[in-house]
């Protein structure tokens, strides 16, 4: 099943965006923000958002790359923030991160061993030095148990662009069906 999906990205990551929407065949509905919403109104920008730009989507993508980032300087996270949360928020969208080649090394950081458990966990760099609090605090959801976070006790998907090249079906479909599985009654759409 064909789901319809919005694009999040940042400027620099164009072409990612250019690529998703013109060599991979996913159903999807190309309504980016391209321009402010005239507001300081923070409950009005995400509902026009919703509204405007988000209103038929299913699945957020959201591109990960070196100018996403909450902590990036120099960085307005302004709009990307307001659609991941407009995403987030009532009905929302399963939302699927990938990380961008340029941030293969920054986000996986290999096995190591946990001085917890004693066994080797994958170690992913998802916080505030590689994306926005909205996607890291929806992919290690804080109330979890054990010393690893499992597939099932988070919300957002996270995979490699490479990986999403060659089965984007497969990552979209997961970000779809997080939108009825039980840890959608975690989810945070403003986080601290």
């Amino acid at each position: 099943m064909r789901h319809k999906c919005f694009i999040s990205f940042k400027t620099e990551d164009s072409d990612y965006k250019d690529q998703i929407q013109n060599e991979l065949n996913i159903d999807m509905i190309d309504k980016s923000l391209n321009d402010p919403i005239d507001s300081n109104n923070e409950d009005y920008i995400m509902r026009v958002i919703r509204r405007d730009y988000l209103q038929d989507s299913t699945v957020t993508i959201v591109l990960i790359g070196d100018h996403s980032a909450e902590n990036s300087l120099f960085e307005n996270q302004h709009y990307i923030k307001r659609e991941l949360q407009a995403s987030l928020y009532g009905e929302h969208n399963g939302v699927l991160g990938i990380v961008l080649p340029n941030m293969y090394d920054k986000i996986y950081d290999g096995e190591k061993p946990c001085p917890l458990c004693g066994k080797s966990h994958n170690i992913v760099n998802v916080n505030d030095n590689t994306t926005i609090k909205e996607f890291s605090k929806n992919y290690y959801i804080e109330d979890h148990s054990g010393c690893a976070w499992s597939p099932d006790e988070r919300y957002c998907i996270l995979t490699k662009w490479s990986d999403f090249k060659s089965s984007p079906e497969k990552y979209v479909d997961q970000a779809f069906d997080k939108r009825t599985d039980p840890i959608a009654k975690k989810i945070k759409v403003f986080p601290k």
